[in-house]
C-alpha cells in the first residue's frame, strides 16, 4: 500500500514540474538565443572587445553547415526507415510476443533502447507505433500512460550512447569538428567512445535498469489507464498508395529508379567497409546517413511512398536548422574572440572547471553540469559544440581520458530528456497523448537514473588513462 502511494505521489509531482515547464518554459529557440546572448556578455565582462565578439558571431554563424545538414538526414532517414511497411509488419510480429500487460511494457522498453542505438529519431517513431499495436491488444489492459513512457526510453535513457550521438560522430569526423575545437580534443574514433568496454558495461547496465523499472513501476491491470478509456483513436492510420493518374508519373510508383539507385549505394558501402576497419567505417557520419537512406529507400520501395514518408518527417528538424548555427558562433565566440591579452572565454571557463575539479572527480561534476545544462538547451547533441572546448580543455589539464569526457556528456545528456518536454513531442504525436500524461514514469526512471549515471562515470572513468589528442 505504501508503495503504491509513493509511486502515486510522485507522479504527481511529476505532472506539477510538467505543467509548470509547458506554462513557463519558452521555445527551446529562445534557449539558445538566450545562450549566445550569455556567452556575448561573458566574453564582454571578460574583457573581449565587442568588435571581436561581433566578428566571431557572424564568423561562426555559418560554420557547422556540413554537421547541421548530417544531423537533419539522421532525424529524417530515421523516420523513413521506421514509418515504412516492413518496419510496420515487424511491429507487429513483436508487438504479438508479450503475454501479459507488464511484460508488453518491458518489451517496449526493451525494443526501443535497442532502436536508439541505430538511430534516435527511428527509436521515437518505432516506440509509438510499437505502443500502438500492443494497445489493439484486446487481451492486454495495459496501460497506455506507462507504455508511452517506455516508447520513450530510447531518447531518455541510451539513445547518445549509440552511433547517433552527434557528440561521438562530431569528434570521429575532422572534417566536422569546428577549426577551433580540433586542436584542443584531436579526432576521437568511436573506439575510444561508444565502442569502449567502459561504454557498453554502463549501456548494458542503463538498459537492465530502464527495463525493470519499466516493469515494475506499471500499473497492474486492474487500475491500468488503457488508449480506450483516454478516447485514443487506434486506428490503423497507413496512407493506401493509389496508382499514378498519368503517364508522366510511372516512375514515382515503379521501384525501378530506387533498385538502380540502391545497388549503386550499396556497392559503394560494400567497397567502403571491405577497405576499412568497420569501427572506422561506420563512425563516419556520411557512410551511416548514406546506409540508413539507402534502407529507407528499399524499404519505402517505390519513390512516391519514399518521398511522402521524408515530406512528413521534415518538420522534426526545423529545430536544427535554426538551432545549430547560433551553436557555431556561441562555440566561435568561446574560442575565437580574444582579450588584450590573448585569452579566450573558453580558458576562463575551463579555469574553473579545472579550479573546482580533480582528476578523480572531474566526470561526476561534468555529468551533473551538463545534465543540469541540458534541461535549459534541449538540443539532441548540439550543445556538445558549446561545451566541448572548455570541457575538453579541462580534461586535457586534469589529464581525464579524452574519450570518455565525450561519454560523460553522452550519458549526462540524455538525463534532462526524462522531464524535459522537448523531445517528446515527436513521440506523443504519434501516441495522443501530453506530457504530463507521461512525466510521471520518467521521473521515475530520472529518480534512479540521475545517481546511478554519476556514480558509473565516476567508477568506469577511474578505470582509464588519458591520452594526448591524436590530429588528423
Amino acid at each position: 500500500m505504501k508503495k503504491s502511494q509513493d509511486v502515486r505521489a510522485l507522479e504527481a509531482f511529476a505532472s506539477m514540474v510538467t505543467d509548470w515547464a509547458e506554462r513557463w518554459f519558452p521555445d527551446s529557440y529562445i534557449f539558445a538565443v538566450l545562450a549566445v546572448v550569455i556567452v556575448a556578455a561573458g566574453a564582454l565582462v571578460s574583457g573581449v572587445p565587442l568588435k571581436a565578439v561581433a566578428g566571431s558571431f557572424g564568423e561562426g554563424y555559418w560554420s557547422l553547415i556540413p554537421f547541421t545538414m548530417q544531423m537533419a538526414i539522421v532525424v529524417i532517414s530515421g523516420y523513413v526507415v521506421a514509418s515504412s511497411p516492413p518496419a510496420g509488419k515487424l511491429i507487429g510480429r513483436l508487438a504479438r510476443i508479450p503475454k501479459s500487460a507488464r511484460g508488453a511494457i518491458a518489451w517496449i522498453a526493451l525494443f526501443t533502447i535497442l532502436a536508439s542505438l541505430l538511430n534516435w529519431a527511428f527509436s521515437l517513431v518505432f516506440g509509438g507505433l510499437y505502443v500502438r499495436a500492443l494497445a489493439r491488444r484486446t487481451d492486454l489492459r495495459m496501460d497506455y500512460r506507462a507504455a508511452g513512457a517506455a516508447g520513450y526510453l530510447g531518447l531518455g535513457a541510451t539513445w547518445a550512447l549509440g552511433l547517433s550521438s552527434s557528440a561521438a560522430q562530431l569528434q570521429a569526423n575532422p572534417e566536422s569538428i569546428p577549426k577551433t575545437l580540433l586542436p584542443i580534443t584531436g579526432v576521437i574514433p568511436f573506439r575510444e567512445t561508444i565502442f569502449l568496454p567502459q561504454s557498453l558495461v554502463m549501456l548494458v547496465v542503463l538498459t537492465v535498469v530502464s527495463v525493470a523499472i519499466a516493469y515494475f513501476s506499471a500499473p497492474g491491470e486492474d487500475r491500468a489507464v488503457t488508449a480506450q478509456t483516454l478516447g485514443i483513436n487506434l486506428a490503423d492510420e497507413e496512407k493506401i498508395l493509389a496508382r499514378p493518374s498519368r503517364p508522366s508519373e510511372w516512375l514515382e510508383y515503379s521501384p525501378f529508379l530506387t533498385l538502380l539507385v540502391a545497388a549503386l549505394g550499396f556497392g559503394w558501402l560494400a567497397l567502403e567497409f571491405a577497405g576499412k576497419d568497420p569501427l572506422v567505417a561506420i563512425s563516419n557520419l556520411n557512410t551511416y546517413n548514406l546506409l540508413f537512406l539507402l534502407l529507407g529507400m528499399v524499404l519505402t520501395w517505390r519513390p512516391k511512398r519514399f518521398l511522402d514518408s521524408v515530406n512528413r518527417s521534415v518538420p522534426s528538424v526545423a529545430g536544427i536548422l535554426i538551432q545549430f548555427p547560433l551553436y557555431g558562433s556561441i562555440s566561435f565566440i568561446l574560442t575565437k574572440a580574444q582579450t588584450a591579452g590573448g585569452l579566450t572565454l573558453s580558458h576562463y571557463v575551463s579555469g574553473f572547471f579545472v579550479s573546482i575539479s580533480t582528476r578523480d572527480t572531474y566526470s561526476a561534476l561534468m555529468g551533473l553540469y551538463s545534465a543540469v545544462l541540458g534541461f535549459f538547451i534541449p538540443s539532441g547533441g548540439g550543445k556538445w559544440i558549446i561545451e566541448a572546448p572548455y570541457l575538453m580543455q579541462a580534461a586535457n589539464e586534469l589529464k581525464v581520458h579524452l574519450g570518455w569526457t565525450v561519454m560523460v556528456y553522452n550519458a549526462a545528456e540524455a538525463l534532462p530528456n526524462l522531464i524535459n518536454p522537448f523531445f517528446m513531442m515527436a513521440l506523443l504525436g504519434v501516441l495522443g497523448l501530453k506530457a504530463r500524461d507521461i512525466v510521471g514514469y520518467t521521473v521515475t526512471q530520472l529518480v534512479v537514473h540521475a545517481p546511478l549515471v554519476l556514480f558509473l562515470l565516476w567508477a568506469l572513468g577511474e578505470t582509464l588513462t588519458y591520452h594526448p589528442p591524436v590530429m588528423p
